[in-house]
């Protein structure tokens, strides 16, 4: 089995957070690796990754960091590939790291999900993979069918709660 999917993170203190983009993908069957780099601490590495990656197979990359969080920028300077950035909450809340995500110059685009939305990025990439594979994109609306079923149950255990003034 070969990845599709390349989880980038700039420390292992990141994998908390992308536990949930691992646990999607895993779910949704789509093949993954995980690898820790760092854009100021093996820059080098981190655009030989970016360079090698479409000639592996991968398809997406998600990339996550904090503070700083120049990791999705430099991997998405060195590849045709689509990069999904996860900011990582961090000295101000994540703010930080939002912020230096989606401040792309022109021609360096990275997607970017909410702070520690690691779940969110692995969505993004499924539905990325889904245009051009029936299998995954079966998976991906059996989940979402599931998400709407969650709902529809919350809100008949909601009916069932009384107060005086409720009114539905």
């Amino acid at each position: 089995m070969n990845p599709i999917v390349s989880i980038i993170m700039g420390s292992t203190s990141d994998l908390p957070v992308m536990e949930k983009a691992c646990k999607l993908l895993d779910e949704m069957q789509v093949p993954f690796e995980v690898n820790a780099l760092s854009a100021h601490r093996t820059p080098e590495a981190v655009e030989e990754f970016a360079r090698n990656a479409k000639g592996r197979g991968i398809r997406v990359i998600i990339a996550a960091a904090g503070m700083a969080a120049a990791l999705p920028g430099v991997i998405a300077a060195s590849t045709t590939l689509p990069v999904i950035g996860v900011p990582i909450k961090g000295m101000l809340d994540g703010l930080d790291a939002m912020l230096s995500i989606i401040q792309m110059p022109p021609g360096i685009p990275v997607a970017t999900v909410g702070v520690n939305g690691a779940q969110n990025a692995a969505i993004l990439a499924v539905e990325m993979l889904a245009l051009s594979d029936e299998a995954i994109a079966q998976r991906l609306s059996d989940y979402k069918s599931g998400l709407k079923a969650k709902i529809e149950k919350a809100n008949k255990e909601l009916a069932e709660v009384k107060f005086q003034y409720k009114t539905n």
